[in-house]
């Protein structure tokens, strides 16, 4: 049997910015056929899907050779193909490179745009538009954004540095800055510490608080006290929970403007309804990198709308 656990380059090349669907074959199983296994693996694309794919010469082995419908199953083999792109409503907002060199890029990624492709969103991602539009195949995603937060992103250039680059972020080597704007609430003490223990259960949309030792720690400080009774704060987490900051603003009774799920989770917005973006942004990011030794600080231009002009955010 065939054990061979090197992952080979794909035969495959990307598809507007997005890389083929790779599948490795289990070394164990019951499938007499190549096809037997797919059909089952795939079987939520829609009945006679793998069929047709098979038909039209579109999952291909190692060599780029299309495979046949009936070749035989051979355990541990690698097979590629390219998913049927979802339409996708574009994005209407440039996404802006702040800093570039050999090693990184670093992005400032604005509201509304998923950092890497995932579900519905595929091509309209920073990570496929930044492959195209800066003509670089090998880019990845050291860390990821909410799609509805705006603010830098860093990206490796070369794929045998990403590890050093996210590791970064895993053992918390990298200082993050957020701005957020929120209700204004006098008897608030500012500065302070938050800590909780946050949960986020898959297929539910909103994360909750539990007793427990806490995994959550963000520092909330007020920057300036606006009009309208809003306050411009200063957020910077030390540790990276889903929705960490948002739902540490909702605890202390400020959440951010523009956001869905806190305190209470909205309907659904229709695709194309870009208004009222959550008033979140990644301001900074701060790191010594790991492959130069260079001291990075990139701080991002962007202006968070409902401070600068609430009235234009609110009545839109």
């Amino acid at each position: 049997m065939t054990r061979n656990h090197r992952v080979p380059p794909s035969p495959l090349p990307q598809r507007e910015g997005v890389d083929p669907v790779r599948v490795r074959l289990p070394v164990e199983g019951p499938w007499a056929t190549v096809r037997d296994y797919l059909t089952q693996r795939l079987s939520g694309a829609g009945a006679g899907v793998v069929e047709a794919m098979f038909d039209a010469g579109r999952i291909v082995g190692a060599d780029g050779q299309a495979v046949a419908p009936d070749a035989a199953y051979v355990p541990g083999m690698f097979v590629w193909f390219h998913r049927d792109l979802p339409p996708e409503v574009p994005v209407p907002f440039p996404i802006e490179v702040v800093y570039r060199d050999e090693h990184i890029v670093v992005a400032d990624k604005p509201h509304f745009l998923a950092t890497t492709p995932r579900g519905s969103h595929v091509t309209e991602t920073a990570l496929a538009r930044l492959r195209r539009e800066l003509g670089i195949p090998t880019l990845g995603a050291a860390h990821r954004l909410d799609r509805i937060t705006a603010g830098l992103v860093l990206f490796t250039v070369r794929p045998e540095e990403r590890g050093a680059y996210q590791s970064l972020f895993g053992d918390r080597l990298v200082r993050k800055e957020y701005e957020a704007v929120a209700p204004y609430v006098p008897s608030l003490a500012l500065p302070r510490t938050v800590r909780s223990r946050i949960v986020k259960e898959r297929g539910v949309l909103a994360a909750y608080e539990v007793e427990g030792e806490p995994n959550a720690v963000s520092l909330v400080e007020l920057s300036e006290r606006g009009e309208n009774g809003l306050g411009r704060y200063r957020l910077t987490p030390a540790t990276g929970q889903t929705h960490q900051l948002r739902v540490h603003m909702n605890a202390l009774g400020v959440p951010i403007l523009g956001d869905p799920l806190y305190p209470v989770v909205a309907d659904p917005v229709p695709a194309g309804d870009f208004r009222r973006p959550l008033q979140l942004l990644a301001r900074s990011l701060e790191f010594t990198d790991p492959v130069t030794g260079a001291a990075h600080r990139f701080r991002s231009p962007r202006t968070l709308e409902a401070w600068s002009s609430y009235d234009a955010w609110a009545g839109q």
